[in-house]
Parts: structure tokens; sequence; C-alpha cells
């Protein structure tokens, strides 16, 4: 089947294709790179033309909160709407575990605005709910730094690697709409705090990372159980040091 991977040049979005393309499907990788636009609408109905499923794993540019509030609902008005006139019979996005949790935050209520408009949209859809990614580790501490000094808050952490939230994103891009969510996490549950102490060790890096329980995150100070998945979540099977000497982890 003819699969449109929104955001298709992304992190995600690349081995989305690579592996939908493995499995015998025609997937269309779609962003400003190729000529697609969900903004502006820039060839929308192109790329969609003959598609069965539409994938997004896009993501705003920015995340101050109006702009990615406006990111969030222009370009899944844009792509909902097209996806109409093309007949599309399934939608699937990625989100964030906890969205639903913290509408203080400016990105996760952008989230579900998108997932909003998703439901609203009488477009069978599929949402997936992923934690943090094993990629986005350094980038993380490095936001949490002030001189050499990481804080990191103590709540509860269990990143995935992105290969496997593309295989469960794919796996349910070729099933049947869920009209519905699930959650994927990593295998391993840990404080944030000891994960990135454990991390920073293993990557060599000489910065201490200090337990500060008002440390932000998106923004805010998170709670507990923000960031992890409740009961019946799918979970990966990579754990993150094995990652990490993996190729994928260099």
């Amino acid at each position: 089947m003819k699969i449109v991977v929104i955001g298709g040049t992304g992190l995600i979005g690349s081995k989305l294709v690579t592996k939908l393309g493995e499995h015998g499907h025609e997937a269309v990788p779609a962003s400003p790179n190729t000529g697609v636009n969900t903004l502006t609408g820039e060839g929308l109905a192109e790329v969609l033309d003959g598609a069965s499923v539409v994938i997004d794993v896009s993501n705003s540019p920015s995340f101050e909160d109006t702009a990615v509030l406006e990111f969030f609902r222009t370009s899944t008005g844009n792509l909902l709407a097209a996806e109409e006139n093309a007949g599309v019979g399934h939608h699937v996005a990625l989100s964030v575990v906890g969205t639903e949790r913290r509408p203080d935050i400016g990105y996760f209520r952008a989230k579900v605005a998108q997932e909003q408009l998703i439901k609203d949209s009488g477009i069978p859809f599929s949402l997936v709910h992923a934690t943090q990614f094993f990629e986005f580790a350094r980038r993380i501490a490095d936001e949490a730094t002030a001189g050499d000094t990481v804080r990191m808050p103590a709540v509860l952490f269990q990143p995935i690697a992105g290969e496997e939230v593309a295989q469960t994103v794919g796996r349910t891009a070729v099933g049947s709409p869920l009209n519905g969510r699930i959650d994927i996490a990593g295998p391993e549950r840990s404080r944030m705090d000891e994960f990135f102490r454990s991390a920073l060790t293993a990557w060599g890096d000489e910065r201490e990372v200090v337990t500060d329980p008002h440390a932000h995150y998106f923004g805010a100070e998170m709670r507990e159980s923000d960031l992890v998945p409740g009961d019946g979540a799918i979970l990966g099977e990579i754990k993150y040091a094995d990652w990490l000497a993996s190729d994928a982890g260099k």
C-alpha cells in the first residue's frame, strides 16, 4: 500500500520509510525538503494521491508556546483536509507520553490540540504515545547544563530507542485503525537524575549531575510520573547501554 510519511526525512520518519519499504510498501517521505509543506499546504494533494495511510511524525521547529500550538493546529488541519479529499483511510500520529497530564506545558498543550483535531476529523486514526528517545539524551543533558553542572529532577524516566518507536508506528500504520492510542516506552525505568548520572559516565563526560527537584523539563517542574506510561504500555527490548554500544548510539 502507499503510505505517506509526513516528516519522513527526520529521525523517526527516515527509519519508518526504510522499514515500510523493506516490507514491500510504497513509503513516500514528505517534508519541506521533498516539496511538501503542511503549513502552507504546498504539495499535499499531489503526495496524497492514491495514499491509503498517512503517518505524521513531523515536529515544530520552535517549542515556544504560541509557535508550537500554531504549528500543530495549522499543519494538522491542512493535512487532515487534504486526506479527506484524497480518501485516505488511516491517519497515524506520533505523540508524547503524558501530554494529557500537563496542559500547563505549552508543547504538551499543542500536542493535545493536535490529537483533538485528529479525533474530530472523522478519519480513522491511531495515536502512538512514546517516551523520550535515546537519541535525544545528550540534547536533554545539554539543555539542563549550567557551567559544569547538569541539573535533573528525580522523577521517573523510561526512554526508548528511536528504532523501536519507528517499528511500533510502522506496525500500527499497516494494521486496522485503533481509533484510540497506544503507549510505548523503553524496557528500563529509573530516576531521571540516576539515568543521566550513568549516561554521562558512559559518555566519558565530566559534567556533574545534581539532583534538583525544581529542575525544569519542557519548561516546567515535572511530577513523579509525568514522563512514564501507565499499565498496558508496549515496552521495547533495547536497553540504553546496549544501544549506546551499537552503531546507532555512536
